[in-house]
């Protein structure tokens, strides 16, 4: 999954993609390495940042997805947002799945539009909300409760009507974690995941992964963050959401081929 921020603050890339044009440069650059979705996102959510009104985020949207979709050949493309509103227009417009940083609990009724338009969504677990989920995060037991707060979220969609296999459950590196937190969460993710439910690990470019490194630039993480995603994909991971689509897809080919003990 390549990631498309037409933001202007994203932690990684800084806007560097606020424009419609260069988001779609990335998301060309992307399929042309191998990414079998595009995860557009219109809000920034990195620690310490602030909502995106409606109708900004969609304004910022809108156009590069539209012009993704008019490809003789459409992506899959995701929709990251948390909101119902956000979610209900990017799915009539031709978006195949929703990717929810607050797992339907922001804005519930964002399970019911996955429910009614039979599209995949990705679950998210965050402690707190995005402006303050670094500030000390505590867990007693971090693996069990990401673990049954997934399985809960997982029921909640379910109960709305969605599929079970078209719910895929996110750990949220990252998200209301601390580095030690992060990395019990990757070499435990086997344990984290609830059975029977489609996973996926967004790592890429991560704090936790600088302060390995003694690196404060996000950019020169993608050794890194490749080297992550082969351990989540020997640990269970089926989908890795990256910046840098070619180096953890290549890692992530070598994981799965011993994973699997064959080419």
């Amino acid at each position: 999954m390549g990631i498309v921020n037409v933001t202007p603050d994203s932690f990684s890339d800084g806007g560097l993609f606020f424009a419609p044009e260069a988001a779609l440069s990335l998301a060309e650059k992307h399929l042309e390495e191998g990414a079998a979705i595009l995860d557009l996102g219109g809000e920034t959510t990195r620690p310490g940042s602030l909502p995106t009104s409606d109708e900004e985020e969609w304004r910022r949207l809108e156009p590069v997805l539209s012009a993704l979709l008019s490809r003789p050949e459409p992506p899959i493309v995701s929709i990251d947002t948390y909101k119902s509103s956000i979610a209900e227009k990017a799915v009539a417009a031709g978006a195949s799945m929703l990717n929810d940083i607050y797992a339907g609990r922001k804005d519930p009724d964002i399970l019911k539009v996955a429910a009614k338009h039979k599209v995949p969504i990705i679950l998210m677990h965050m402690q707190g909300e995005p402006r303050t989920m670094q500030v000390e995060p505590h867990y007693d037991d971090v693996v069990k409760e990401v673990r049954e707060f997934l399985l809960e979220r997982a029921e909640a969609a379910m109960s709305c009507g969605l599929p079970k296999e078209f719910v895929i459950l996110d750990p949220g590196i990252g998200f209301g974690k601390n580095a030690e937190h992060n990395l019990t969460l990757l070499n435990r993710f086997d344990e984290v995941m609830p059975e029977g439910f489609h996973s996926l690990m967004a790592l890429s470019r991560k704090a936790f992964l600088g302060r390995i490194l003694n690196n404060a630039d996000p950019l020169s993480r993608d050794t890194a963050t490749a080297a992550a995603s082969a351990i989540a994909v020997t640990k269970g991971a089926e989908m890795i959401r990256v910046h840098n689509v070619k180096p953890s897809l290549e890692a992530a080919k070598v994981a799965w081929a011993a994973r699997r003990e064959r080419l």
